[in-house]
């Protein structure tokens, strides 16, 4: 691909933007952010130790749009951050404006780009995305169940003593306290996770996983989350570079698939050059999908105060 923007120059996006050119999946990587200096400040040092990682993505810094005119895709980081004792959705008004205000200039300069959210309240920043740019819905999707998935499989990793790449699993749902981490679709190497770990502990690293970004800001008092959400955003769009034809969890926009339609909604995606290729529908427990009712209608609630 000649070209990959990253919005917001925070900590996801300069950490988005380092790993793609990190990872060559573009001949040139764009950090935009309205803070002025810091994307050419931030972009300039990340192009400096290219001759050191090895990479020949030349990363550039830019306050406005034109610069990125022509991305194949941008992966949308732009709005505040989540602080202490604040939900995603006490997010939703501030972010909403930004994200409206970003997918109008993307859609202005790349009108053929392929959007990749991870902005917060994030399958409200979608909707916003989707309606703002006028894109179909093949090209706005949102990062997060590759996040919610990769946090279960590392505290499932530790929990029973075994390496990350061995646990397959899949998160669901909406980006928040209501997602639906699938236990039945869980397994080590093909052993279902329930023969190797009890009950009591599988549910105390479900419900750890729905707090997982929560417990980062904790920690951090000032920030959240950004080396995680940054790998789930740059493996969404590796996969569509690459046309991989990966199958992941994101956030989509349903038309029936699931029994849902019109709203945002973390499921498993077919990931390739075109974007988002296919919403794969697969099996649910009569729990889980009573689970992921709820989680679509606590997605709903945000959704409609900003329309």
């Amino acid at each position: 691909m000649d070209r990959i923007t990253v919005v917001g120059a925070g900590n996801v996006g300069a950490t988005a933007a380092q790993r793609v050119a990190e990872k060559e999946l573009a001949r040139e990587v764009v950090l935009i952010d309205i803070a002025e200096g810091i994307p050419q400040g931030k972009g300039l040092d990340q192009w400096q130790s290219a001759p050191i990682e090895g990479f020949d993505s030349r990363v550039i810094g830019s306050n406005g749009y034109e610069e990125s005119a022509g991305s194949g895709i941008y992966i949308v980081t732009a709005g505040i951050a989540r602080k202490p004792g604040m939900s995603r959705d006490d997010l939703l008004n501030t972010n909403a404006g930004i994200v409206r205000q970003v997918s109008e200039n993307i859609a202005r300069v790349s009108p053929n780009a392929i959007i990749i959210m991870v902005s917060n309240p994030l399958d409200v920043m979608c909707y916003v995305a989707m309606k703002a740019s006028g894109f179909p819905r093949e090209r706005v999707i949102g990062m997060a169940g590759v996040l919610d998935t990769a946090r279960y499989r590392a505290f499932l990793a530790t929990e029973i003593g075994v390496s990350v790449e061995d646990i397959q699993a899949m998160v669901l749902g909406g980006h928040g306290d209501t997602m639906v981490p699938l236990i039945s679709y869980t397994t080590v190497s093909g052993i279902p996770v329930t023969q190797l770990i009890d009950r009591d502990k599988l549910d105390a690293i479900v419900k750890r996983t729905r707090g997982g970004g929560a417990e980062i800001v904790s920690f951090l008092k000032t920030g959240s989350a950004y080396y995680a959400p940054s790998s789930g955003a740059v493996q969404m769009a590796e996969a569509i570079v690459k046309d991989k034809k990966r199958i992941l969890p994101c956030a989509a926009w349903l038309q029936g698939e699931y029994g849902f339609s019109d709203l945002f909604l973390g499921v498993p995606v077919l990931l390739g050059k075109n974007g988002m290729e296919k919403v794969i529908e697969v099996e649910l427990t009569e729990d889980e999908r009573a689970a992921l009712k709820a989680s679509a209608e606590a997605v709903l609630e945000p959704m409609q105060l900003v329309k």
